[in-house]
């Protein structure tokens, strides 16, 4: 008989590539992935790992398994989906995250209202970039993620998940008051092709929608400093140190001698909540997203107005 604990242990083996990352994904140790995997083996009558350097690779008979480990860990999440469902009750853990301005923005709404209405139900939160968390949603290291996409890039979404609207963040460009564009009405991102831009960092998701925004309006943009944290990036504009992309989600409140302009072209990110399709019927999954989209549809109305 397959233990199932030790098929989760080989999953995230497969899906992670070595122990360290296995462990890591499944919070234990090393050790513990190592011990796991010997007694699996036992139990499989075959080896399932074999040694490749100062590492260990999948056997044929381990990718076989794991391949089946993979279907069985799905099945059981659907029936615990099911179960879920039949019984009708917001309990047991939740695990969320979202990216920074989101987590800031619609975290604390929606967490305290879970709480009050669901107090059975233990949530576990955390700050992720999107294509982070979505790999850690596919994994199943977490049952929901807010994510975005910006108005002309969309993000790009694995199969086997499924999505819900939260809100559309506008975005304005926020600049040192003293900059002689503060006193526009609006904007174009190519107005400050002379200017040092305040981003993303190297290779995330929003970093590269803005140089891919400002290529596409001919501009090469002269990136003079990223910060992951909006609210350090309005910091160095404050500082006179450049201009930065301000979406309006989590960015309150802001720093003295900041002045945000909308830009024309009504530059938005789309945000929105992803999970996996055999979970989507479970209560605590439903529960959550009800109350990410009460906070959002709220945001929304403040930014119409």
């Amino acid at each position: 008989m397959l233990n199932l604990e030790r098929l989760r242990v080989l999953d995230a083996l497969a899906r992670h590539g070595s122990v360290s990352g296995a462990a890591d994904g499944l919070h234990v140790t090393t050790s513990a992935v190592s011990q796991q995997m010997a007694k699996l083996e036992r139990e499989a009558g075959q080896q399932l790992l074999a040694k490749q350097g100062r590492g260990v690779r999948l056997t044929d008979a381990g990718r076989l398994l794991a391949e089946h480990a993979a279907r069985i860990l799905s099945q059981v999440e659907l029936a615990q989906s099911d179960l879920e469902a039949q019984r009708g009750q917001v309990v047991g853990e939740l695990r969320l995250s979202a990216f920074p301005t989101a987590a800031r923005g619609l975290f604390p709404g929606a967490l305290a209202a879970l709480r009050a209405e669901h107090p059975q139900l233990r949530v576990r939160s955390q700050e992720l970039e999107p294509e982070a968390a979505v790999a850690e949603v596919i994994r199943g290291d977490l049952d929901l993620a807010v994510v975005l996409d910006w108005y002309n890039k969309p993000m790009p979404m694995p199969e086997g998940l499924v999505k819900a609207s939260i809100l559309d963040d506008p975005a304005d460009v926020a600049m040192p008051a003293s900059h002689p564009l503060a006193g526009r009405e609006e904007v174009g991102l190519e107005d400050f092709a002379d200017d040092e831009w305040i981003t993303w960092g190297q290779g995330e998701f929003c970093h590269e929608w803005l140089l891919f925004t400002l290529r596409a309006k001919g501009v090469e943009p002269q990136v003079g400093h990223r910060a992951a944290e909006t609210h350090t990036q309005l910091s160095l504009v404050a500082a006179g140190l450049g201009v930065c992309v301000a979406p309006l989600l989590g960015r309150d409140p802001m720093p003295e001698g900041v002045v945000t302009v909308p830009v024309r072209q009504k530059v938005r990110r789309h945000v929105y909540v992803v999970w996996r399709a055999d979970a989507d019927r479970r209560p605590s999954i439903r529960a959550a997203v009800r109350a990410l989209q009460k906070v959002g549809a709220d945001l929304g109305q403040l930014a119409d107005g």
